[in-house]
């Protein structure tokens, strides 16, 4: 039998952050009212776009792999804000990175993205239709924020992650999944003036996030549990057998509550949603790489994964890491300098939406 095991792992953190404080200029909140209602304490802000983003995560990925760029089949992008729609903007990625003639495609399904696309590449390395697939997520989220709507407004930040994916006959990688969709209340978080059923000849203005946070945690807790209970009994798991948990980094009262379910120990759970905020699709990627560089997971450790977003779609996975925890080779590809700060990056932004509000 196949596998798709994980050998490449990178990400890219954009420089330019804004802490709870400097977001408190912005709209009327502080530091305390956001900590302790979501966990957050900053937020990162893109200087590039999303395509960029992406490039960075999975050449440091492929990198890590000891690959090349033309070692690579496919190139899966999860992302809900593209740099372009037509053409998707993985087939940037994939001419950035010098993957030749692998298949390209943006997957959107939000903050569930990257469990999406990673089900999917291994499922194509497992029917043998490839062989190696980078699997990327990257957002650009605050280029949606509506900086005049302060319960949104100080959820979500920028950035990516990355893994590679190769045929192995070593039992590793993604082993079991359930995917999902809850569109019973469909309306509790999305974005209503976007997309083709908009008059695209009258102005658009600031992105109409629509955010029933209630309502969504309850819904995220319960589908992220029973996915993660599904998932268990696939495997023929027990609690006891998870050595890390990597949850979507949305609020951390969702992360406490799931944690809290699946009776896991607080030096088990990945959690770096105070730096990072709410990056959607990239959370759990980016989460990933950080469990493996903090030590986190170790050698044929095994990882749940859960996340929950717009649509309501929902996904659990469990993975099984490899022997290798150390890159086989570094890349120096990096963002180009900003000379901006996150306010800066923001301002004008934040000025149209004040206009229209």
């Amino acid at each position: 039998m196949l596998y798709a095991k994980i050998t490449g792992w990178g990400k890219a953190i954009p420089p330019a952050s804004i802490s709870n404080d400097e977001i408190s200029v912005v709209v009327d909140t502080n530091d305390e009212w956001i900590a302790a209602r979501t966990g957050i304490r900053a937020r990162r802000v893109s200087h590039v776009s999303t395509a960029e983003l992406a490039t960075i995560a999975s050449k440091h990925a492929i990198a890590c792999a000891g690959l090349e760029g033309h070692d690579i089949d496919l190139v899966l992008l999860a992302t809900c804000t593209p740099s372009t729609i037509v053409a998707n903007t993985a087939s940037l990625v994939q001419k950035n990175i010098g993957a030749t003639g692998a298949a390209a495609c943006d997957v959107n399904a939000a903050c569930s993205g990257f469990l999406y696309a990673l089900q999917n590449a291994t499922a194509q390395i497992q029917a043998g239709m490839i062989k190696r697939a980078v699997v990327v997520a990257a957002e650009r989220m605050t280029w949606y924020v509506n900086w005049a709507k302060r319960d949104s407004a100080v959820l979500f930040g920028d950035g990516a992650g990355a893994v590679v994916l190769e045929a192995s006959s070593e039992p590793s990688g993604l082993m079991a999944t359930k995917t999902g969709c809850d569109t019973e209340d469909r309306d509790i978080l999305h974005i209503s003036n976007y997309g083709s059923d908009q008059d695209k000849y009258q102005p658009v203005g600031p992105s109409d996030i629509q955010f029933e946070g209630r309502e969504i945690f309850k819904r995220a807790v319960t589908g992220m549990s029973i996915a993660c209970d599904d998932v268990m009994q696939k495997a023929s798991l027990s609690l006891d057998d998870i050595d890390v948990l990597i949850p979507h980094q949305a609020n951390l009262r969702i992360i406490q509550a799931i944690q809290k379910k699946l009776a896991i120990s607080d030096d088990k759970v990945m959690v770096n949603i105070d730096q990072y905020g709410n990056t959607s699709a990239a959370t759990v990627a980016i989460a990933l790489c950080e469990a493996v560089e903090q030590g986190l997971i170790k050698p044929h450790a095994n990882i749940m994964s859960a996340a929950f977003g717009a649509g309501l779609t929902w996904a659990a996975s469990y993975i099984r890491w490899g022997e290798r925890t150390a890159p086989i080779k570094t890349c120096d590809y990096s963002f180009p300098p900003c000379q901006k700060s996150g306010l800066e990056l923001i301002n004008d932004a934040v000025q149209a939406c004040k206009s229209a509000d």
